[in-house]
């Protein structure tokens, strides 16, 4: 089961810096992270999102490599290509296997403008080491909202409050 995290920052380049070292760190084997989000506070109240994988690009590739092999098979390869693209971007789009987007957005709309939030969906962590290496990004962060157990849920607030204590 994969747990959600939402931690809020005074700004979108300090929500993004932290998402690129989760991703360093998700390669370095200490997190497997299934998705990685930033949802921004847009002056006037929009939230835009910045996803970090797109499920429709992912599909219309797939589509396009899949639908051009069988386009072989009926000597039409680029007819092929753009049918299995059309169908892979349909695919990708109905099926959003990270955050839901209404629940970020939802979020993001309670956040001050020029804020952001990121949004984690945690398969498996080695907390400590994570805890460690994400330190310098706690500062000015905040938890939003977690699906964590109580134990985990305070050793991270623990290390968020201990940053911006140690930054003051």
């Amino acid at each position: 089961m994969s747990d959600l995290i939402a931690i809020g920052y005074r700004d979108v380049a300090t929500a993004n810096a932290a998402r690129e070292k989760i991703i360093d760190l998700q390669r370095q084997g200490l997190i497997k992270v299934r998705d990685a989000a930033v949802a921004e506070s847009e002056p006037g109240g929009k939230v835009k999102l910045h996803q970090s994988a797109s499920a429709v690009g992912a599909g219309a590739a797939g589509g396009a490599l899949w639908g051009g092999l069988i386009g072989l098979l009926f000597l039409a390869p680029f007819l092929g290509m753009a049918v299995g693209a059309g169908a892979g971007a349909l695919a990708g789009k109905a099926v959003d296997t990270g955050v839901d987007d209404r629940f970020m957005k939802d979020v993001g709309a309670a956040l001050q403008p020029g804020s952001a939030a990121l949004f984690l969906l945690v398969d498996q962590v080695t907390v400590d080491k994570v805890i460690a290496e994400m330190a310098p990004y706690n500062f000015g962060g905040r938890l939003l909202r977690s699906s964590l157990s109580t134990t985990a849920e305070q050793q991270l607030r623990d290390a968020i409050e201990a940053a911006h204590l140690t930054s003051v």
